[in-house]
């Protein structure tokens, strides 16, 4: 699996530390690396196919302050798509109504047959880049149905009925920002902490520090703006547990690298 974090922030903070401890454990993830800063509907977005910590371009930007309100990291464990820079997290695409949407995964989607139709509309061949694509696609035409741009509480509705229906049987730990909402979602144990502070929440696969982390609770999709809850979704019950027939799946992955 890859290991992902998150930042939402109330004010601007430096986020160097969080940033260096979450790559160093690219030791384990080699198979890229990536950052997305944004600022509100404008993202700026940094990856390469290589280990993390084996990136002299990652390790100056690094040396100096990044001072941020929200961040989204990566680092990859190829599972679904070769080691290139187009299968690099994260992802990002604009909708009709011109509303930025970053995204970054962890885990499988072993059967969701909807997501199919984006294969050869994809740039990359990763299963987490379409998801993103049919987010958009379902987000284009709620709007196309209304005649106009979401709001908050539609958009949160419809992205928690995305997430509802595909984590049934697949692995979906996933961390999206819309501009103004920063999403988070696990179905599987143990796999995405969070970090409260008076400023805001941090969520990443592992501990960051020995601060008070907790465990993201599983199978609900929250929403947090500039730091602060402000929905939660379903509880739709479909946690995700490995078995026999998706291991070997991953086994005939990891074998076509």
């Amino acid at each position: 699996m890859c290991e992902i974090l998150g930042i939402s922030f109330e004010n601007e903070a430096c986020i160097n530390d969080y940033l260096k401890t979450f790559y160093r454990h690219s030791n384990n993830h080699p198979h890229g690396w990536g950052l997305a800063l944004a600022d509100g509907n404008n993202i700026n977005i940094e990856k390469e196919p290589i280990q993390a910590t084996t990136s002299r371009y990652l390790r100056e930007r690094l040396s100096q302050p990044i001072v941020t309100q929200t961040a989204l990291a990566h680092i990859r464990y190829a599972t679904i798509g070769n080691i290139e820079y187009k299968n690099c997290h994260p992802y990002s695409k604009t909708d009709n109504s011109s509303r930025r949407w970053t995204l970054i995964h962890n885990g499988t989607i072993f059967d969701y047959p909807p997501l199919c139709k984006f294969l050869k509309k994809q740039t990359g061949d990763t299963d987490s880049e379409r998801i993103l694509l049919y987010i958009i696609e379902q987000i284009n035409n709620a709007q196309k149905a209304t005649k106009s741009p979401l709001n908050a509480n539609e958009r949160f509705s419809l992205l928690d009925s995305i997430v509802s229906d595909m984590s049934k049987e697949n692995k979906l730990n996933l961390l999206i920002f819309d501009g103004e909402y920063m999403y988070a979602h696990t179905n599987y144990a143990d796999s995405l902490n969070y970090l409260e502070s008076d400023n805001g929440i941090i969520f990443s696969t592992l501990p960051l520090s020995y601060e008070d982390w907790k465990k993201l609770p599983l199978n609900t999709l929250f929403a947090f703006r500039n730091g602060k809850l402000a929905f939660s979704g379903t509880n739709h019950k479909n946690e995700f547990f490995d078995n026999e027939e998706t291991l070997k799946y991953l086994y005939q992955i990891f074998s076509d690298l």
